[in-house]
């Protein structure tokens, strides 16, 4: 998939979380694409720092684990020390490890996806807005889910997660818009990202798992959500605020079921 660059985030910096690889990573080379300085945070303390590089002088990595509060801190205060100001954040940590089903679901799994997928976005918005604030306003953008607008099943922690960071965004929209600062998040579908952990072959089968789950009938791509976190963070957005963007290849939008029930299989057409 071709991008093209016009310069959308010219003077801006910003903190992305989980910047070190799939969606994060392809957000992170995008923004800067588009003339923003990125702040990468990830606890991939190997590969965050290449993927700066890569990037260039305009990229900076700090190790962040954004279940950890002085951590967080330390990553706003690392950008401000580098480019002296933030005008948009990113929460884009997450973890989705297997859970089973609501009465086997450990206990620790359950309090993981809490800490990183709650917690963390929380973190991100309670140490980011006063950075935003001097800076005279801002966006703040998190990673929600299709699996918070509707049941997965064997993922009810995980679906309860992104759910509340939907919610989470409706309210701190609310509370900040005001002060020029917006707040939306992304619902992406399946996305075929390895997450630095998958090999090419696994992302491979992924991505064809992912496809025939999608009316689109392609699985979607960390780009797919690079660019819908893009529109958000520019000034094109500017009467955006509380929203879920939803980029799902058709995922959550029309429901197939009956007419496959009658057999029409409009894929065929």
């Amino acid at each position: 998939m071709t991008t093209s660059s016009s310069g959308r985030l010219d003077g801006k910096v910003a903190v992305i979380t989980g910047g070190a690889s799939g969606i994060g990573e392809a957000t992170a080379r995008r923004f800067a694409e588009e003339g923003a300085r990125v702040l990468i945070a990830d606890r991939d303390g190997s590969r965050g720092p290449w993927v700066a590089s890569e990037i260039g002088d305009t990229a900076r990595f700090i190790q962040t684990d954004v279940r950890h509060g002085e951590d967080v801190q330390a990553m706003f205060a690392a950008a401000s020390d580098a480019w002296g100001r933030v005008d948009v954040i990113y929460n884009n940590a997450g973890t989705g490890p297997p859970e089973g089903n609501v009465r086997d679901c450990p206990e620790k799994t359950f309090d993981l996806v809490y800490e990183v997928n709650i917690r963390g976005v929380w973190l991100g918005m309670k140490y980011g807005i006063p950075h935003l604030e001097r800076a005279g306003g801002g966006s703040i953008i998190a990673t929600a889910s299709v699996a918070g607008l509707t049941g997965l099943a064997g993922m009810a922690a995980y679906c309860a997660s992104k759910g509340a960071v939907i919610a989470m965004v409706r309210a701190a929209a609310g509370e900040w818009a005001s002060r020029g600062i917006r707040v939306n998040c992304i619902c992406p579908g399946g996305i075929a990202t390895g997450q630095g952990w998958l090999s090419e072959e696994q992302v491979e089968a992924t991505r064809r798992d992912w496809a025939g789950l999608h009316p689109v009938g392609r699985s979607g791509e960390a780009i797919d959500i690079a660019n819908a976190a893009l529109f958000l963070a520019s000034d094109a957005s500017s009467y955006i605020t509380g929203q879920q963007l939803v980029v799902d290849g058709g995922w959550t939008g029309p429901d197939l079921r009956y007419d496959l029930m009658r057999g029409n299989d409009w894929s065929q057409l």
